[in-house]
């Protein structure tokens, strides 16, 4: 992913539920969001 804070702020904007904020992690930044049946996805941009 290029630019994990567009992407979180353009599917927010769609409705998208998100478990997380994108936070930075030892070797990047990542979020998590709900699926339409529940399920965790979780999109990860490397540092």
């Amino acid at each position: 992913m290029k630019d994990i804070h567009k992407e979180y702020e353009r599917l927010k904007n769609l409705g998208v539920v998100f478990r997380k904020e994108p936070a930075k992690s030892e070797t990047g930044i990542e979020t998590v969001f709900e699926d339409t049946c529940g399920n965790l996805i979780q999109i990860y941009q490397l540092a």
